[in-house]
Order: structure tokens, then sequence, then C-alpha cells
């Protein structure tokens, strides 16, 4: 009976001992007769490319294509998006970028002046996220974002050194929907928590008004009375972007203007106030520094990769050359709003109030791919008219104020800078 029940035993462990044999050598002879499926399209260089070894992608992508355990989490075109993203990198340029298809939609939403999320021009220095400058009216200019508040997680996941793209997705979403950004304001040393919900963003880039000076809500009472010598009237033109829709809008602002400068002595001057503009086409950076500038008079220079450098020029007449003005700036004025401001200031037709601006002195070539895809591919250097660049690598110089003003955060009603500029214009 006992050597029955032995062999029984015997029996199974031999038997269990045979299937796991056999089980590794199946998996090793299906691993051994595996041929992964791999079909290349597109895969000619153009002509004039630099010689690229790419024997190592190949190796990599055969490595992870026949050894990987995760066959699900397996997918070419993620590979070869993650390879450009790479390459990229290695440029150590923020504005130069690979954009999937999902998020070169977001990006021609934003220029068109409609998109869902937050409202906030975004950026990169130093593996961290900052906002650039948040949009008028937007949820996040309603949250309290501001120009160099850097973002350290999105719903409690850090972010730091992720790719830009990664980023903006994880905060963009549909209207109604809430995110939680952890953000370490500018010149702060406590990060906060700040949860904004998403909505539509219509961006209405150009707004203005004109007031007496003893009407501007957020000018001090005492200043509007110091000010206020002769019941003097400001023109006041806020533009927010440079999208595709900024010289639809912008015309009848300023052919409306023209109008009351003519039948009215007592507006003094314009205020252009560019704060929180974080740039965009440079057509429109042209379009709006022509209207107060001469016809031939430099906007900005082009200095490509050779060092050859082309002026671009006021082509049209623009209906606000006489009028005195300035200019105010802070640290989220950027691109487009860069080129209009140093335009003005180099031409001698306005100076400029209020804080360093943000410094991206570079011009960006979009391309879609055909896929829905697009890259941007920084170009060239844009100069002033008289020959400054205020990019300066990563950090840029910026423009620096002929009259610094700064914000007070304990009294937001109070725009000093705002107050500077009306001050500097009466001085002119």
């Amino acid at each position: 009976m006992k050597s029955s029940s032995l062999r029984v035993i015997l029996f199974v462990i031999i038997a269990g001992i045979v299937g796991y044999l056999w089980g590794i050598y199946k998996i090793t002879l299906d691993w051994q007769n595996y041929h992964p499926q791999l079909s290349i399209v597109n895969q000619e260089p153009p002509a004039g490319m630099q010689t690229m070894d790419m024997a190592p992608f190949w190796t990599v992508a055969q490595a992870i294509e026949t050894n990987f355990y995760d066959r699900k989490a397996i997918n070419g075109q993620n590979m070869v998006n993650g390879a450009i993203s790479g390459m990229i990198s290695t440029l150590n340029d923020p504005f130069t970028m690979y954009l999937p298809p999902t998020n070169n939609t977001a990006f021609k939403q934003q220029i068109s002046g409609q998109f869902q999320g937050i409202g906030a021009e975004l950026t990169t220095n130093n593996k961290q996220v900052l906002i650039m400058a948040p949009l008028d009216g937007s949820p996040a200019q309603k949250a309290g974002l501001k120009s160099g508040d850097i973002i350290e997680k999105v719903n409690g996941q850090d972010i730091t050194g992720m790719d830009l793209n990664t980023v903006v997705n994880m905060i963009k979403g549909p209207k109604g929907t809430q995110v939680t950004l952890t953000i370490l304001p500018k010149g702060s040393n406590n990060a906060k928590d700040i949860i904004i919900t998403r909505d539509n963003i219509n961006v209405k880039t150009v707004s203005s008004w004109v007031k007496a000076i003893k009407d501007i809500p957020t000018i001090n009472a005492s200043a509007s009375a110091l000010l206020n010598q002769k019941n003097e009237q400001i023109a006041y033109i806020r533009l927010s972007e440079f999208g595709e829709q900024t010289d639809q809008e912008w015309s009848p602002v300023v052919n409306n203007l023209a109008l009351q400068l003519k039948k009215n002595s007592n507006i003094k001057g314009v205020v252009l106030d560019l704060r929180e503009n974080p740039g965009g086409l440079l057509t429109d950076a042209l379009y709006i520094a022509s209207e107060f500038l001469p016809q031939g008079a430099t906007v900005v220079k082009q200095e490509d990769a050779y060092g050859n450098i082309k002026a671009l020029t006021v082509d049209r007449a623009g209906v606000l050359q006489n009028v005195p003005m300035v200019v105010l700036i802070d640290g989220g004025s950027a691109s487009a709003s860069e080129i209009v401001s140093g335009a003005l200031r180099d031409n001698n037709r306005a100076k400029l109030v209020g804080e360093k601006s943000f410094g991206k002195g570079t011009v960006q070539d979009a391309e879609d791919l055909g896929n829905g895809a697009g890259l941007h591919v920084t170009i060239a250097k844009w100069l002033t008219p008289n020959g400054t660049w205020v990019g300066n690598g990563k950090n840029g110089t910026g423009l620096h104020p002929d009259v610094t003003a700064a914000l007070n955060p304990k009294d937001p009603t109070h725009d000093t800078q705002l107050e500077a500029g009306i001050e500097t214009l009466l001085q002119e």
C-alpha cells in the first residue's frame, strides 16, 4: 500500500518536472522562432541630410520588439514620436518642438482664439515649466496665475523635467472639468495648490477706452488729481496676444480712435498695454507696429543661421503715426510683444514703462507634417531696429523699460504701471 502511494507521488513529481522543462523549452523555441513584423514607410532621407548612423536606433527598436515583456505597450509610432522629441531635446531650445496631432490641433485652436482649457501660455526653463502669460479673462488669470510662476505638479504629479507637450496635455481638458496645479509663485518659496475649472477660451485680443484721467478707476486718487490738470483724457489700447483675429479686431478700434483724436483735443496720447502678452504671429507684429511708424521704417531684423540679416519694414500707412504714446511691458511680454515694443522705442516713437520683458528673441517656422502633427523650428534670431537681441540663450535679457514701475501685490486695484505710463505720456 505504501509502495503504491509512493509510486503515485513520484509520478506526479516527475510529471511536474517534465512539464516545467517542456514549458521552458517551448518558450525558448517560441522566442527563437519569433520574427517581428515591421512595415516602414517614408524611410528615405531628404537630399542634403548630414550623415547619421541609424544602426543604434534599429538595434534598440529590435531589442524592444523582440524582448520587452509587455507586448501591449509596444507601439511603433509612439516610439518614433519619442525619438523625434528626444532628437529635438538635444538642441536645448524650448521653442523648437514636435507637436503630435492632438497638441498641434490645440496650438492651432489657441492661435485662432478658440479652445478649451485654462488659458495660459507656458514655457520651460531648466527643466521647470513656467507660466509665460495668462490670457485676458481666462480661468488662469482669474485664479491668480502670473508670469514667472512655476508649475511644480499637475493633479499631484510632479512634472519637473517633463516634455512641455506632455504637461500641456495634462492641463488641458473639456469645459467644466477641473485641474489642480501646484504653483510656486515667482519670488516665493512656498508652493500652493490652485484648483482651476477649465472653460471655453474665446480670446478677444483687442480692447480699448478713452477716459478722463480722473475717471480711471485704477489710478490712485492723489495721483489722479496731480496728473489731471486740465481735464486731460487718455486713450488706452490693450492687446492681449497676436493671433489670427488680431488684425481684424485691431483696425476698427484704431480707426475709431483716429476719428476721436481729430475731434477731441483733450486726448493727450495713447497707452499701448502689452503686459502679459505672450506674442504670436510675426505678421501681426509687423501690422501693429506699422500703425505707429512711417512707411519704410524698420520694425525688426532677422538674423539667420549664416549671419545674414534681413530688415522687415513698414509697408502701409498707419493712422496713429503722430499721436504721443507709451508702451506698458512686463515679464509676460514676449516674442511679438517685444518686437513691437523694441520697434517703437528704437524709432523714437514711444518710451517703455513697467518691468523687464520676457526675452524671447527667436523666430519659429511652423510646419504641418501631413499626418496631423506639426513641427516648430527656430529659424532665426530677431533683432530690434538698433540691432539689439533680447534672447541671449535660455535666460533672455529682455527689453528693459525706460521708466521702471512695479505693481503692488498687496493692492491689486491700484495700477501703478498705468499710472507711471500716464505720467510719462504727459511729460512728452
